[in-house]
């Protein structure tokens, strides 16, 4: 079993603790995100988990903590989201600096094999042209080159409380541009040369971008032959039949909880809305087998 940890929300930035605790406790109480009642428990004994897939934007308090997944005989990797988006967008997430230094100290700890660069979503928009990216993109790779071998690239995906959330930031915020080819070739050409020239494969996730399709190979975020590569396991081959049909990803189970996430960043799909959030935080107990307490939300 492959645990992912967690596409609902940042584990290693804010539930660390919990993940500790739940780790020694060896399992986890994960409700339904659709009913809430419906309550599956999921092992986390060593011997039952093949590998774990943290997803963050902020790993560095689950850092001194690795030494005793270690020990216990943890597999894992990072799936680490690091852009350099205007705050209006990413009002929660670290500063690039330390971004970047926590970015190559965990792969200093763990190795560039186990932490994948994230940069998506991609926002195009009035304030965050192709341009923009371009040369975000291209800063932070010399900067983390040598510290990771996969970026990850795509674009954000339109949902209605995502689209209402950014309206709603005012004239001020970036004007999204959701239509079908909001990147041309030559954009998608400059961030394949871009992961190139830093030593990096760059793979799309989940993407139906044609531009993107047609220039980067799609990737798996919670791939098997990575698995089988760095762990020198056998993984599970069969699609997660619970993600986007765009999406390559093998099977996991997500412990994770939606509208638990604080980072507040305007795209996220994940979070509702911030009294959501906030109400799921009063809730969390670090003792509780489930992330937002014992009474699972309801």
């Amino acid at each position: 079993m492959i645990i992912s940890a967690s596409r609902r929300t940042d584990i290693p930035a804010f539930y660390a603790e919990w993940f500790i605790n739940r780790v020694r406790a060896g399992f986890c109480d994960v409700p339904n995100p659709v009913r809430p009642g419906q309550v599956s428990r999921v092992s986390l004994r060593p011997e039952d988990v093949d590998v774990i897939v943290f997803w963050t934007r902020n790993p560095k308090p689950l850092m001194g903590r690795l030494d005793e997944l270690d020990e216990r005989g943890f597999r894992y990797y990072f799936q680490y989201t690091l852009l350099d988006n205007p705050r209006s967008l990413d009002p929660g997430t670290p500063p690039l600096r330390e971004a970047l230094e926590t970015f190559r100290r965990l792969a200093d700890q763990i190795g560039p094999d186990r932490v994948v660069w994230r940069y998506d979503p991609i926002v195009v928009s009035a304030r965050t042209p192709e341009a923009f990216h371009l040369e975000k993109m291209a800063a932070i790779a010399s900067a983390l080159e040598g510290s990771t071998k996969r970026l990850v690239v795509s674009l954000v995906d339109s949902y209605r409380h995502v689209e209402a959330r950014l309206r709603a930031l005012g004239e001020e915020a970036p004007r999204l541009d959701f239509s079908e080819e909001p990147l041309t070739d030559g954009a998608v050409q400059s961030m394949a040369a871009i992961a190139a020239a830093a030593g990096m494969e760059i793979v799309t996730c989940a993407e139906n971008n044609e531009a993107m399709k047609r220039i980067i190979p799609p990737g798996k975020c919670v791939d098997d032959r990575l698995i089988e590569r760095v762990f020198g396991i056998r993984a599970p081959h069969r699609k997660d039949p619970h993600q986007r049909p765009a999406c390559g990803c093998v099977a996991s189970r997500d412990i994770g909880v939606y509208d638990t996430c604080p980072c507040g960043c305007a795209y996220c799909y994940a979070t509702r809305n911030a009294a959501a959030v906030a109400a799921n935080r009063r809730r969390h107990d670090p003792e509780s087998p489930s992330l937002i307490g014992r009474d699972h939300g309801r």
